[in-house]
């Protein structure tokens, strides 16, 4: 199978050096070029911030805090930076975000940029519901939705940082804990080294340091639900397996979502089981390739394909947790983002997504606000009830995608209009142009 055409992106980015992007004449596109954030700030001081966490949300942060004139220190645990393969969508309110970071051209040229959304019955393949994506999606919300490999977007953003910065980024960096005072922050490391700053932002994701010291251990609560995970290369598949699209084939208990990534060389597919009985965590723990042939049998053929092309010995099944919500994640110089703060279940696609949203926010919160606190709380403020309500739908879809007849699925959807319910509310932001409510200092 060829792999798929990525859109170019091109248009004249506005030189007026202004952080508030502002579409007065509707949705417009940005060059690559370099962009400094150089609005006269309320903030005159820049900051030395240090980021834990080497994931989509800490990389995006460095950028955007880099390109707005901030010292950036990133510390990450693992020897480098990745993660296991998998694919995520990125819609149109985080490709807004990495358009600014300039990098948007480079990440469409290895991605997807997907047709539709097909919500099909699990086994006679009837849709019974459906997203309109390309074209629509980028002429409706002003930029692209994407199918991403995730150590495509991690080369990507961690390319953008060394660029910027070439020394921002410091690996084989476990923090063990934080010391906050008047002054500043300080980390102290497993490997015996410290660091310290006028700032600490904890993206270090749902099993993260800086929110357990933060608010105190709280073990993950989990859901019932394991997820199925695998990449399968496009040379073991039929030439017309799939177009560019996102299937979510819905059953009895489970469901199983497929789509392509990396340029159309690699199908990406999770397949969501309730089993209360599943005990191990992790992202990388094998599971037998029979198990999960078991359990979607009752599957259409299509999926029968897929599953049969799998490798056999590359079976990932994880549990699916979560967190208790957290009533702040501030304080006066420690912030949490993406899923430190709000992890989520991946039914609505937008973990990832979120984490980018924060990164924009917070990089303007310190631009427009006087004083750190002053700038974590307006942060905090403008995040904490729209994270709150995409980790609640999210878990209201685990419900959505598993109702137990084909009538019940047709009267869901038929009474759902996902595109009008999503576009309303959740792809319309753009959190480079939001409004703030900035705290008092």
């Amino acid at each position: 199978m060829a792999a798929f055409t990525h859109l170019q992106f091109t248009g004249k980015a506005r030189r007026d050096q202004q952080i508030d992007l502002a579409l007065e004449n509707g949705p417009q596109t940005f060059s690559q070029t370099e962009q400094k954030f150089t609005k006269d700030p309320i903030m005159t001081e820049r900051c030395k911030i240090m980021i834990v966490g080497g994931g989509i949300g800490g990389l995006t942060a460095a950028g955007l805090l880099l390109l707005a004139g901030h010292e950036v220190e990133l510390f990450e645990q693992a020897p480098e930076l990745g993660e296991v393969g998998a694919g995520i969508q990125v819609s149109a309110n985080a490709t807004h975000v990495l358009r600014q970071l300039g990098v948007l051209d480079r990440l469409a040229a290895v991605s997807v940029r997907p047709l539709r959304t097909e919500f099909r019955l699990h086994d006679t393949a009837e849709v019974v519901g459906q997203i309109l994506l390309g074209d629509t999606h980028e002429d409706r919300f002003g930029a692209p939705y994407l199918h991403v490999y995730r150590p495509d977007i991690l080369r990507v953003l961690e390319e953008r940082v060394r660029e910027l910065s070439p020394s921002a980024i410091h690996l084989n960096k476990a923090l063990e804990r934080y010391e906050e005072d008047d002054q500043g922050v300080t980390l102290r490391f497993a490997d015996g080294t410290t660091a310290r700053g006028d700032l600490l932002i904890g993206a270090d994701g749902i099993k993260s340091v800086v929110r357990s010291q933060m608010h105190g251990f709280e073990p993950a609560n989990f859901t019932g639900n394991v997820a199925w995970r695998g990449m399968i290369p496009a040379d073991r598949l039929p030439a017309d397996f799939q177009p560019p699209i996102f299937v979510n084939w819905m059953g009895p208990d489970k469901h199983m979502v497929v789509y392509w990534v990396n340029g159309g060389r690699l199908l990406n597919f999770v397949g969501c089981v309730e089993k209360p009985e599943w005990t191990q965590e992790g992202w990388a723990i094998k599971a037998p390739w029979d198990d999960l042939k078991t359990d979607f049998a009752s599957f259409h053929r299509d999926v029968q394909t897929m599953i049969d092309a799998a490798d056999k010995d590359n079976c990932f099944c994880w549990a699916l947790n979560n967190r208790p919500r957290l009533k702040y994640w501030s304080t006066d110089r420690v912030t949490l983002l993406g899923d430190s703060a709000h992890p989520t279940l991946p039914y609505m696609a937008q973990g990832a997504v979120m984490a980018i949203e924060d990164a924009a926010v917070l990089m303007r919160a310190l631009d427009e606000c006087n004083g750190l606190g002053a700038a974590l709380k307006t942060y905090e403020q403008a995040r904490i009830d729209r994270t709150a309500r995409i980790v609640d739908e999210s878990t209201e879809h685990a419900r959505l995608f598993h109702f137990q007849t084909h009538a019940e699925f047709r009267e869901a959807f038929a009474r759902k209009d996902p595109a009008t319910d999503r576009g309303l509310w959740l792809y319309n932001y753009n959190p480079l142009t939001v409004s703030l409510a900035v705290a008092p200092a």
